[in-house]
């Protein structure tokens, strides 16, 4: 039992390290934390079951990775002095380089217990075209992801974040009676409706961006609607700097924050009781109070029942009524997971909307 407890202490122990480093490091703490990880690396190495030899390359590795490291702190990290969205960007760079050893670790070994490889010099120059045209592809590939990512992490992005961070909670409801009486009778009118909707977008907010980087997918956001118009769609989101962050109504413009934003809708058969069913528990939550659990999103935990991310609330919603299609932990449900574990083909394809096409 205990022991089951580990992988969510781990998890919570580097959110906070994380958090803490983004928000309060200074020189001395990134330096302390990455002689931290590079003890950590030298230790696992050297109790792992692989050669003399695995062991002296991966040390070597660390060590340059830790040089790497301290001269990123210096250089990079706290080189100069900027805005605060400049200051959390650099910042953020710097927690990404803790994970250095560890990516050096992965490429350098190979297996759970690694036998290193090193190439010959005649193996190295005897390299085909068809390889090259392979490595070309792949560079190309690496390229383009590190051009997404310099995008996703861009100041304007974070700046949009930092300054929408004060707006959430993760331990305590904040959200409480956005959807109105005129919400829940334009979804009644729909009860009569055989089908429930899921829709999953690709909307562009910044928040959006970076789950991208992690998700790898272009869709990140899932929703629910009562009609096939879309007048009743519902999710967890960050309301929009009008309500607080939680249980919200969607309009279209919603997902309009890029030019190439676009929604796909499927339809759920169902009966009116169970729409019934997912009605009345939106409108418990509406009353009880809600929250967008942002640090779900990292550690998989939520802290109140109401407490919870869009996939998780779609989810939850479909498990509730008895319309659930596959089987998952809740927390661990991704928004195009909706789609691809549809493995016996319940959802129906209605229809997609370029937002800004034409």
């Amino acid at each position: 039992m205990g022991m089951s407890r580990y992988p969510l202490l781990t998890k919570l122990i580097c959110a906070v390290l994380f958090f803490g480093l983004l928000v309060y490091g200074n020189f001395l703490l990134f330096t302390l934390a990455y002689m931290a990880v590079f003890v950590f690396a030298v230790i696992r190495a050297a109790i792992q079951k692989s050669s003399k030899r695995v062991k002296f390359f991966l040390f070597i590795s660390y060590v340059t990775a830790l040089m790497l490291q301290m001269a990123t702190n210096t250089l990079v990290v706290f080189g100069h002095s900027g805005s605060l969205a400049d200051l959390f960007f650099r910042r953020f760079f710097g927690v990404v380089m803790l994970l250095l050893p560890l990516v050096v670790s992965k490429y350098l070994s190979i297996g759970k217990y690694a036998q290193f490889y090193l190439p010959s010099l005649q193996e190295m120059t005897a390299i085909s075209f068809s390889e090259l045209r392979r490595y070309k592809k792949e560079v190309t590939v690496a390229v383009g992801a590190v051009d997404k990512i310099g995008k996703s992490f861009s100041a304007d992005n974070l700046t949009e974040i930092i300054t929408d961070l004060p707006r959430h909670d993760s331990f305590r409801y904040i959200s409480n009676g956005s959807l109105t009486d005129a919400y829940f009778a334009e979804a009644e009118k729909t009860l009569a409706d055989p089908y429930m909707y899921i829709i999953i977008s690709n909307t562009g907010s910044a928040a959006s961006e970076i789950i991208s980087v992690y998700t790898r997918k272009q869709f990140n956001h899932a929703s629910l609607a009562f009609d096939s118009d879309l007048k009743t769609t519902v999710s967890y989101n960050g309301g929009e700097k009008v309500y607080p962050p939680g249980l919200n109504q969607e309009m279209i413009e919603f997902f309009n924050k890029k030019p190439e934003a676009s929604i796909i809708v499927y339809k759920l058969p169902c009966t009116r009781e169970q729409k019934e069913i997912i009605l009345e528990k939106i409108r418990e939550i509406n009353q009880t109070g809600s929250a967008y659990n942002m640090l779900g999103l990292i550690i998989k935990y939520s802290h109140k029942p109401n407490i919870m991310f869009c996939s998780q609330f779609v989810y939850q919603m479909l498990k509730l009524s008895g319309l659930d299609y596959f089987d998952a932990n809740d927390r661990m449900v991704q928004p195009t997971d909706l789609v691809e574990l549809d493995y016996y083909r319940k959802l129906q394809f209605a229809y997609e909307i370029a937002l800004n096409d034409g």
